[in-house]
């Protein structure tokens, strides 16, 4: 049984290691390269490293005892201020996540530095207590990604002019105008305008892809009915889905379902959700689409029985220029932007897109879109998913 001075110096020993590894986690924070915030369950700061400090252009005083959000403000790529109900620790304290995104901070040198967050909540039994926030300055990553999309959308549009003069003349080819052909060269005329017409839609993706990224892309928000929409799509791919043998089905509101969104961006997300379940389900499969109001959104519902995506490819399915590797010696052609551009829409709009899959038995694709577009998710904030 030990003895008082026995248990005074085992005490001692305890408060002293307590004491050196508070120590260590207070250097540590402190030395960090990154930019570093705790904060309270109320949000409010508690302690702030110098790198954060450096970076805002802020002091202690300043920064200490204050609500997070008053103190680091947030901004849209339109400079608008991003709500705290939509900030990475708000939505880090509600679902008891790590949330990791790109968005801009406004600061005392710049008023929309690029910034790379990460927000880990601290947990006590199972209950948030806090949050830490580390966060990097990434203006010249954000540069080099602008200057690959610019570098992009000029080689494609220097590439469609002498595509279109290839395109016209083996046109006129085929339906001969320079004599007529036999019967194999119309053959191979054939797989050459097949291969054009590859060439071109891959064009206009990159194209799509390249105004979005930079910032360029025009919202057009209107009046439409969603159901019209849906409609015109399938048509153009009933044929396509005949010739595959694949029972395409279509479940629509009985009335039209009208919402405030750019009608041409929504028939961009459609087209790529439905020619991507025809070309990866296999003949006399089946795909079914469904359209239905949910609160304050709509929800796209795209369904089908084929090859399915892998468990360890899922978390990659929106990453640019991904293919899974289960379909990509089933279905050569391929480019693996259409997921990405749906993806990119979604941020721009205020939308969203997930998906459920099994290998070997199919998926469905989600899209949702709020019925009414607010200014604020008009302001394309697609710097949020850039980060491949």
């Amino acid at each position: 049984m030990l003895d008082l001075s026995e248990l005074l110096k085992e005490l001692q020993d305890s408060t002293l290691r307590a004491v050196q590894e508070k120590a260590k986690t207070e250097a540590l924070f402190a030395s960090m390269g990154e930019g570093a915030i705790a904060t309270d369950e109320h949000g409010v700061i508690y302690r702030i490293n110098k790198t954060a400090l450096n970076i805002l252009g802020l002091t202690e005083k300043r920064a200490l005892g204050k609500w997070f959000p008053d103190i680091v403000v947030a901004v849209t790529q339109a400079n608008t201020v991003v709500p705290p109900i939509d900030r990475p620790i708000t939505r880090a304290f509600l679902s008891g996540r790590t949330i990791s995104e790109r968005t801009y901070y406004r600061t005392r040198k710049d008023p929309r530095l690029p910034v790379f967050v990460t927000v880990s909540p601290i947990l006590q039994n199972g209950k948030p207590i806090g949050a830490v926030e580390t966060f990097r300055d990434i203006t010249q990553e954000h540069q080099v990604d602008r200057m690959k999309s610019e570098f992009i959308s000029i080689a494609s549009h220097q590439l469609r002019t002498p595509l279109s003069a290839i395109n016209t003349y083996s046109r006129m080819l085929y339906d001969g105008y320079a004599g007529d052909l036999l019967e194999k060269q119309k053959d191979f005329m054939q797989i050459i305008l097949l291969s054009i017409d590859r060439m071109n839609d891959l064009i206009t993706t990159l194209l799509d892809i390249s105004r979005i990224e930079t910032g360029q892309l025009q919202i057009n928000p209107s009046s439409v009915d969603y159901n019209a929409i849906i409609n015109s799509i399938t048509k153009e791919f009933d044929q396509v889905a005949v010739d595959k043998k694949i029972k395409l089905s279509v479940d629509l509101p009985s009335e039209p379902l009208m919402i405030t969104a750019d009608p041409l961006l929504l028939k961009e997300v459609f087209s790529n959700l439905l020619s991507n379940a025809i070309k990866y389900t296999p003949p006399k499969g089946t795909i079914s689409v469904a359209l239905s109001k949910k609160g304050k959104n709509v929800i796209l519902k795209v369904s089908d029985t084929g090859y399915g995506i892998p468990k360890e490819s899922q978390s990659n399915m929106f990453s640019k220029f991904f293919r899974a590797g289960n379909v990509m010696q089933k279905e050569t052609f391929g480019t693996g932007l259409g997921l990405y551009m749906v993806k990119l829409i979604a941020n721009s709009i205020g939308g969203k897109v997930w998906f459920e899959s099994r290998e070997n038995t199919g998926s469905t694709f989600y899209f949702s879109v709020p019925i009414t577009a607010s200014d604020d998710k008009l302001s394309t904030k697609i710097d949020e998913f850039l980060q491949t």
